[in-house]
């Protein structure tokens, strides 16, 4: 068994299926683009870097925010303080290393979320970590996304 067998088509369905939903949930494309290369950015996913850069700018994202997505937070006045929030929850999410998210970063992005969204917010972080992982584990390069 080759590493690009380790995704079963029914778990590749069902990771597909989640993203869809916590996307279509949070409501808003672009920022959800940057929460995933975020997130993919944390976990050197270099497929899921590639692909989701393209969609990002199909989206009309903002090059200069993908260029200092990386510095984020030493970015002012590129981020507003909602896609600010959103970015810090999701490196708490993603990296876990105080054992929990802090109660101060939730609290933030509580603030600009209602629970709905929220609740999709912390969704699209859960799925793109997944698809993250999967990738490394089998190794994809970039460069196979097919819209």
């Amino acid at each position: 068994m080759s590493r690009t067998d380790v995704l079963d088509r029914e778990v590749g369905r069902a990771l597909s299926a989640l993203s869809a939903a916590a996307k279509k949930g949070l409501g808003d494309a672009a920022l959800a683009e940057l929460v995933v290369i975020r997130a993919s950015q944390l976990n050197h996913c270099a497929f899921c870097l590639d692909m989701h850069l393209r969609i990002a700018r199909e989206h009309g994202v903002d090059e200069r925010q993908l260029d200092l997505l990386a510095a984020w937070e030493e970015a002012e006045g590129v981020f507003d303080e909602r896609e600010r929030a959103a970015l810090a929850l999701t490196e708490a999410v993603t990296v876990l290393t105080a054992g929990s998210v802090p109660d101060d970063v939730y609290a933030t992005a509580a603030k600009y979320f209602d629970e709905n969204r929220l609740a999709h917010l912390v969704g699209l972080i859960v799925a793109i970590n997944n698809w993250n992982r999967v990738m490394v584990a089998r190794r994809i390069p970039p460069g196979g996304y097919r819209p």
